[in-house]
């Protein structure tokens, strides 16, 4: 049965128990984001699993604010061997997946090495709601699903092999070669200290399978070379959360076996539940898959194994599976040894599960013998059905900094640059500005909404350094630039680069699948840059601006340097009709002279605002769509009159806010007309065209996100006995909202 992640909790048992106020003190100063000051703290258990005792702390700000929860693991206390539940290790690993690849792991936030401060050594990290499946058999799934759930594990255990781990600084997390003959030993060692005199009983099988597999490690294991690389250790179905609501992973835990290795050894791990069933219970059979019949919509072995060489580049398995499986069965019955050793000590984390952990440790190792005994394990090469493409997996991968392929543009299906820069986004987000998104909303409500926040800038800061920066530049706005602007270095500021500052060279449509992820925060689009009014003023600039406009406004904006004005709106005509506009531009000699009322003026009330780009009439009696015309404004010229913030939709948006602006008697020098006179209804059709892509886009990641939200709290919230996601009508309403969101992003990426 599927069992949500807040399902899986319980009161924590009185042998684990913590100094609660030593962790909150540690928690308060060491994890980024807590809630406080002096936040209310509930500690409960996970129970499933019985290995390093898992908590989850669910911190609370005072006064009703908002409630975060967190996951704490620790090595368990008493006597335990030296080699095991190594937390430390499972830290190391965890940071650098998280920091430097796409592999799904929840995120790390500090490690404790000070046994004073809860007992022993300890970490806390991020809290993943989804889905854990302890039953391999998935009952109460679906077929299709079943199946969408086994590919995705073999999938993502491909990704994990991929790594390179060279790059992500884990080139010393262990010895690649003779990792079989290495670990036999060392799970022969922990099954003897775990078993004797004064411990439960040794099985002498369990004795001959070490010695047989010793007298059968693979000769591929004596070297470092291909199918060596990072080792998960434990991977299998209870070790993955998956999505709520996709079938996908979201975190591989339990990394406290991983280490650098054979990874064939993984392999055959992830695939004992078709030769064995080990989970804990009271029973009398202990047959996997293949003896007991494989559930409908759970792929055979042997397209399971398909998948995973398919996508991982590895070469098909039969020549050494037998070894494999059977040493898969032999450290799983070492593992089970320790867990019952420990029940009967009072320290399993499992609770009274673990008292089953002795038979099924004795079942693995006559389940090895007999694996060992038959004559066929594995064809010889996969089936022709079961092949899948050759080429090796990308999904997890990164692409190249700084790539400008143009290959895959003006398709419809987003290029693998777009997908990367997507990925690299979303990441950026949620490690950077989701956490910040209180600090900003409190900000934005307090008596300085009308200043910058400190922190904003140095994300800005952070994001050009990641590349994310003026996204939305179109490649042909961006080629004009350039060579109009970056001939002469002494344009720009020391230390920027053109090419940075001109985005990453995608199309509207490309840039519409980034527009998507900035929506989801309100504060995003402006961290990158790629901020409305701003947006559109810089693509009117790189258009239609001369070459002495741009140097003086538009370098610092791509810079970030300063923001920007759109005043168009009017308050006595509807404004939306461009030909509408009442307010006056009017030459005389070397100025034109501006008068008139502006409101809804976007970004007008940033104190960054240093140019404001006016559209008003050069001449009343020219053709109907003539008579406009665009002006650039410093907004410090006198006559100009910032008088008020307006609301929109009950809200000033500080700190850049609408305003409504005098112009009175405005004089700005000729050379600030934009394209000429008369032009002005001609711009705003370039402008608004793209602008609007970006606001309908932004509105979808916005509609995604609150469908996040919506689908969390559904999870985490119980009405008349049971979680609000599992009632039907809300199932229902959620079923109907989904294909909604997928017309919407259809007809806005359709060209």
């Amino acid at each position: 049965m599927a069992k949500l992640t807040s399902e899986l909790l319980r009161p924590v048992d009185p042998a684990h128990a913590l100094d609660e106020a030593a962790l909150l003190r540690f928690a308060a100063a060491n994890v980024p984001g807590f809630p406080g000051p002096a936040p209310a703290l509930a500690l409960t258990q996970f129970g499933h699993g019985q290995s390093n005792p898992t908590y989850c702390i669910q911190a609370s700000a005072p006064g009703g604010g908002r409630t975060t929860r967190y996951v704490l693991r620790k090595k368990p206390p008493g006597a335990i061997l030296q080699s095991a539940h190594a937390v430390e290790r499972e830290y190391q690993v965890l940071k650098a997946l998280g920091a430097h690849t796409d592999v799904p792991v929840p995120k790390v936030y500090c490690l404790c090495t000070d046994a004073s401060v809860i007992g022993t050594p300890f970490y806390i990290m991020e809290y993943l709601e989804g889905i854990i499946y302890p039953d391999n058999a998935l009952p109460g799934v679906t077929p299709s699903k079943r199946r969408a759930i086994y590919l995705s594990t073999a999938k993502t255990l491909a990704a994990i092999h991929k790594v390179d781990v060279n790059a992500i600084g884990l080139q010393k997390y262990g010895r690649r070669d003779n990792y079989c003959k290495r670990q036999v030993e060392r799970w022969e060692k922990q099954y003897l200290a775990s078993t004797g005199e004064g411990k439960p009983a040794r099985y002498q099988r369990m004795l001959n399978l070490a010695r047989w597999l010793k007298e059968h490690v693979p000769q591929e294991d004596s070297s470092a070379g291909s199918g060596t690389g990072l080792v998960h250790g434990d991977y299998r179905a209870d070790n993955l959360v998956f999505h709520p609501t996709e079938d996908r992973v979201i975190g591989v835990i339990d990394w406290e076996l991983s280490t650098l290795g054979n990874q064939m050894c993984d392999v055959a791990y992830s695939c004992l539940p078709y030769i064995i069933d080990a989970t804990p219970g009271e029973r009398t059979s202990y047959g996997g898959f293949q003896h007991a019949g494989i559930p409908d919509g759970v792929p055979q072995l042997e397209e399971y194994l398909s998948v995973y060489c398919s996508f991982s580049a590895r070469t098909w398995p039969a020549a050494n599976w037998k070894f494999y499986v059977a040493f898969s069965l032999f450290r799983g019955a070492s593992i089970y040894a320790g867990v019952y050793h420990r029940w009967t000590m009072g320290n399993a984390s499992g609770g009274e599960r673990a008292k089953f952990a002795g038979r099924i440790a004795n079942t693995m190792v006559d389940c090895a013998w007999d694996f060992i005994n038959r004559k066929n394990v594995l064809q010889e090469q996969p089936s022709r059905g079961f092949q899948v493409s050759e080429a090796p997996w990308q999904e997890f991968g990164r692409e190249q900094e700084g790539s400008t392929s143009t290959k895959d543009q003006g398709k419809f299906v987003p290029s693998e640059k777009v997908m990367q820069l997507r990925k690299k986004l979303m990441k950026f987000i949620e490690d950077h500005i989701y956490p910040m998104e209180g600090e900003f909303y409190k900000h934005a409500q307090s008596t300085s909404r009308w200043t910058i926040h400190p922190e904003e800038e140095n994300l800005k800061a952070l994001a050009k350094k990641e590349g994310l920066w003026n996204m939305f530049i179109p490649l042909d706005s961006a080629a004009r630039a350039r060579k109009l602007l970056f001939e002469d270095r002494s344009l720009v500021s020391p230390g920027s680069s053109n090419d940075l500052l001109l985005g990453a060279g995608l199309t509207n449509l490309e840039y519409g699948y980034l527009c998507e992820i900035m929506g989801r925060s309100v504060w995003a689009p402006q961290i990158f840059n790629c901020g409305a009014p701003d947006t559109g003023n810089m693509e009117v600039l790189l258009r239609y601006g001369t070459k002495e406009q741009q140097k003086q406004w538009l370098v610092p904006l791509l810079e970030g340097k300063i923001r920007s004005g759109f005043a168009m709106t009017e308050p006595q005509v509807a404004s939306s009709d461009a030909t509408n506009i009442e307010c006056s531009i009017s030459r005389q000699g070397d100025f034109y002279v501006i008068n008139g009322r502006k409101w809804w003026t976007s970004g007008a009330m940033d104190p960054r605002c240093k140019i404001l780009i006016l559209m008003g009439k050069t001449d009343f009696s020219a053709p109907k769509h003539k008579q406009q015309s665009m002006i650039l404004v410093d907004i410090d010229t006198p006559g100009v009159h910032v008088k008020r913030p307006l609301l929109v939709f009950g809200f000033d948006d500080a700190p850049h806010g609408h305003a409504e602006i005098t112009f009175e008697n405005v004089r700005v020098p000729v050379k600030n007309i934009l394209l000429g006179e008369g032009r002005g209804f001609e711009i705003a059709q370039g402008r608004l065209g793209p602008g609007r892509l970006h606001h309908c886009m932004r509105l979808i990641g916005a509609a995604e996100r609150g469908m996040d939200l919506m689908v969390e709290r559904a999870l985490n919230r119980t009405a008349f006995g049971k979680r609000i996601a599992q009632h039907g009508s809300f199932l229902s309403d959620l079923a109907k909202v989904r294909p909604l969101f997928y017309c919407l992003h259809g007809s806005h990426l359709k060209f």
